[in-house]
């Protein structure tokens, strides 16, 4: 008897018609002679609503009352999930997130997992129980509701995985699996049936949004085999593992693109130790986050120090650099927030060379001009203007092949095997 821990996200329980088909699912899996234990986000667009609704008495609602508040949709969906189940002739206990418990710190709207208390969850799988448990949340040492950040459900499932040493996490949700890139801008994107945690993260990282990068991370270090499957659509979906010795891999798996970036240039900044810090130690005690980071040397001494952060921090990030331009007596700030960054990754990539150069080939044969290159040994990213992102991605998926069956081979040789 295998252990599987199951997540659903709020559109696969988005209404009552969407929930029973869950529950029919789960029932399935613990009837194939599994132990199941589930995690559930709110409701469809539940949290919004339960956020909106702060927002609309004040601009700055406390993160505390915050967590209270957002930390209920959970609490609907568990129970009539659980419900379904013992309609269903399922034994079904439903757990909130501080009572099973799940520990975290005291960082309220995004607080980390620090010890997950598996005694009760461990109980009701020995007497035959599906365990029906809230994603999003837990509780400090101060006993107060805590919640992990937005997608913090995968977190949670992955966690609980992690815990009970399960045989593997399964995330379902409305896509049927981890693509090339996003199906809705290529056509030709296509499933892959296996990914590496390292690609995954990179993946998510850069603009996918199927799984978060804490799940990943979490699911990485703890050895978490961990699969992404459609809640509405039956196949095996795709399986994130570690890389597996003596298998070949493709160069490029997949192109991640985010078109929430923006860009900001300090001129004329004097070239000596401590300048950078100068620039980023404001911006990072704003809690604004810096991807890339490029500096020039110009031939009088003087470098162009240029940066991106996300483009809701544009604004903030502008008058910060605005004001130690003047400190810094600069040449003055350029800033440009219509950038996009598209980003090519694969494990492949580690023992081919090339792969950069060809990008830019690529990339400069549709007119398509580079402002910014980033490389780590799995991933090459660039910033281009956002209007040439759709047209950028799709030159560059058919320039790797990504649309090719690079598996097939493989799965042959399996099956000789």
């Amino acid at each position: 008897m295998s252990l599987i821990v199951q997540k659903y996200g709020g559109s696969s329980v988005a209404n009552i018609q969407y929930l029973l088909h869950v529950a029919r699912k789960i029932k399935a899996t613990q009837n194939a002679g599994h132990q199941v234990v589930v995690v559930v986000s709110a409701m469809g667009d539940e949290t919004d609503r339960l956020d909106s609704l702060a927002y609309q008495i004040t601009d700055t609602p406390t993160p505390r009352e915050l967590d209270v508040l957002l930390s209920t949709g959970e609490q609907v969906s568990i129970a009539l999930l659980s419900i379904a189940l013992q309609s269903m002739g399922c034994i079904a206990k439903s757990y909130t997130g501080f009572q099973v418990p799940i520990r975290t710190n005291s960082a309220h709207t995004k607080a980390r997992i620090e010890h997950i208390d598996d005694e009760k969850i461990r109980a009701d799988l020995a007497e035959g129980n599906i365990v029906v448990v809230a994603g999003f949340q837990g509780i400090d040492s101060q006993g107060n509701i805590t919640t992990l950040g937005r997608g913090g459900s995968d977190t949670t499932a992955v966690a609980i995985a992690a815990a009970l040493k399960a045989d593997e996490c399964q995330i379902y949700t409305d896509v049927d699996g981890v693509y090339t890139t996003d199906p809705r801008l290529v056509e030709q994107a296509r499933r892959m049936p296996r990914v590496t945690f390292d690609e995954m993260l990179e993946l998510s990282s850069l603009g996918a949004q199927v799984l978060q990068i804490r799940a990943v991370e979490f699911a990485g270090k703890y050895n978490v085999p961990l699969r992404v499957l459609s809640t509405f659509k039956e196949g095996t979906g795709t399986l994130i593992t570690f890389e597996e010795k003596g298998m070949e891999q493709p160069i490029v798996s997949g192109i991640a693109f985010s078109r929430e970036e923006a860009k900001l240039t300090i001129r004329g900044v004097p070239d000596k130790p401590g300048i950078a810090g100068s620039i980023l130690g404001p911006i990072s005690q704003a809690n604004i986050e810096v991807d890339m980071i490029i500096q020039n040397l110009g031939d009088d001494g003087n470098t162009d120090f240029t940066f991106t952060v996300h483009r809701r921090d544009y604004e903030r990030a502008l008058a910060i650099v605005q004001k130690v331009d003047k400190e810094l007596n600069a040449r003055g700030v350029l800033g440009d927030a219509k950038i996009a960054k598209v980003s090519l990754v694969g494990v492949g990539m580690r023992s081919h060379a090339g792969i950069a150069s060809t990008m830019f080939q690529v990339l400069g044969a549709e007119g398509i001009n580079i402002q910014l290159i980033s490389t780590s040994e799995i991933k090459v990213s660039v910033v281009v203007d956002e209007k040439y992102l759709e047209l950028g991605v799709r030159a560059l998926h058919e320039a790797f092949g990504l649309h090719e069956e690079p598996y097939e081979e493989d799965i042959k040789q399996r099956r000789r095997a």
